[in-house]
């Protein structure tokens, strides 16, 4: 879709479906759309499902493209704004638990039965302003309730996807999961791994990014069984004590669900920094004379994640971002005696803000002290009008001036005067630089 505005985006989606049933063919909108628009929310895009076929769509809109043909799915361009139009459609048996060998066109009663959930299995005219209901998915819109259309296990053996996807639905809208859905979900879930990893990925990050509890979606998908076959490490933080002193809230897995539900800013990295932040500490504890101990969790966690995000097929970036947030964690139970200069690099690192707030929920969902929190802030709200990390004062030609010609001590030198200057030790490059001459004039003089 393009940045057209949703009024605009839901006239230009009826222009479509007002075209098509001129044109004679039965037209709806279908899916999410209709979902959404029970629910009271504005809908972010439409899918159109008709009578009319590819050929025909592209005959009424000349510009359209056929994306899925064998598939009866064709793009619509309406003002630089695309639209998905499949034609109603059976499908026959799935052969990679993606997609179907063949399809054949159908009816509107036929084409709900071959969807997902009966939520998104409604189709409403724009036109008439009729609902068409033929899985009792609005009652289910009603009861709050996530349930597949018909069978299923047959719904998941077609799709294996679709059982990340009923946990996203469930967790996005606050929805329970009917119980023959979930046991189904239970007896399939080895087959998630049969899916791309990109596409686990996408709906794990959907899920902890949109979920209002994402806490509560981990939990689901553990509940599923579907937790120990995508993230297997998380798993093994079940039962995993911690020091009640420090952690009253419970075992690794309780205080990362709990972190996950304190989440208000929702993106991934933060997600991601979270769910990942304590993975080390199942192959780091030790019971030591005075109480549980994690030594080197975060070194060993920033290397999981590592792992884990490229399984995944997270980008490099990602990778790189997520796993220094997590290797970084336990950094901010020092910032009180951190350097001025440490502090700078803290506070100046690309990663910081998710860092910050990764601490912060660290804090909330444990022992729920912010003194060190508020330090870093105040630290963070004290050089705010000045550049964090400011152009040295003293270059490599300022250094060869005193005399000195080494390479290795030029950078040595040059590493100690901008520490100073980070320090805030001196108030001038010339005050630090007659430091530097104090230090290293008398030395080449002898």
């Amino acid at each position: 879709m393009s940045n057209t505005t949703p009024e605009k985006m839901q006239k230009y989606a009826i222009l479509i479906v007002e075209q098509l049933q001129q044109a004679g063919f039965t037209t709806y909108f279908a899916g999410g759309s209709v979902r959404d628009a029970l629910l009271g929310k504005d809908p972010v895009d439409y899918d159109i499902a008709t009578g009319a076929t590819p050929e025909q769509v592209m005959a009424i809109f000349p510009k359209s493209i056929n994306v899925g043909k064998s598939f009866g799915v064709s793009r619509v361009p309406i003002h630089n704004t695309w639209f998905e139009v499949a034609t109603f459609r059976t499908d026959s048996a799935y052969h990679n638990g993606r997609h179907p060998t063949s399809v054949t066109y159908s009816t509107p009663e036929e084409d709900a039965q071959r969807r997902d959930f009966t939520v998104n299995a409604i189709f409403f005219d724009p036109i008439s302003k009729k609902i068409h209901d033929y899985v009792n998915g609005r009652q289910d819109i009603e009861n709050k309730i996530i349930r597949c259309v018909g069978n299923p296990i047959e719904r998941f053996e077609e799709d294996h996807l679709r059982m990340l996807r009923a946990v996203r639905f469930t967790s996005v809208l606050s929805f329970t999961m009917e119980k023959e859905t979930a046991d189904a979900i239970r007896a399939t879930a080895a087959s998630i791994l049969k899916i791309s990893p990109e596409r686990i990925r996408d709906e794990l990050t959907r899920i902890l990014v949109e979920s209002p509890k994402s806490g509560d979606a981990i939990i689901l998908l553990d509940n599923v069984k579907l937790l120990e076959q995508i993230l297997p490490e998380i798993k093994a933080m079940q039962g995993q004590k911690q020091p009640p002193q420090f952690h009253p809230e419970g075992d690794v897995f309780e205080h990362t669900v709990l972190m996950l539900n304190l989440m208000t800013k929702k993106d991934k990295l933060l997600a991601f920094s979270v769910l990942l932040h304590d993975v080390g500490k199942p192959g780091t504890a030790i019971v030591a004379p005075d109480r549980i101990r994690f030594n080197g969790h975060a070194s060993l966690g920033a290397k999981l994640s590592k792992e884990i995000l490229k399984r995944l097929k997270f980008s490099n970036q990602d990778q790189e971002d997520i796993s220094t947030c997590v290797g970084g964690h336990m950094r901010y139970m020092e910032v009180k005696n951190m350097k001025q200069s440490t502090l700078r690099r803290l506070v100046g690192a690309t990663t910081y803000p998710t860092e910050v707030e990764l601490h912060r929920l660290d804090c909330l969902g444990s022992h729920g002290g912010l003194e060190n929190y508020e330090h870093v802030k105040a630290f963070e709200e004290k050089i705010k009008n000045e550049p964090i990390l400011p152009k040295p004062w003293i270059n490599g030609h300022d250094i060869i001036n005193l005399g000195i010609t080494k390479g290795h001590k030029i950078g040595k030198i040059h590493k100690q005067a901008y520490e100073a200057q980070l320090n805030g030790d001196f108030q001038s490059k010339e005050d630090l630089y007659a430091w530097l001459k104090e230090q290293y004039l008398p030395t080449r003089a002898k």
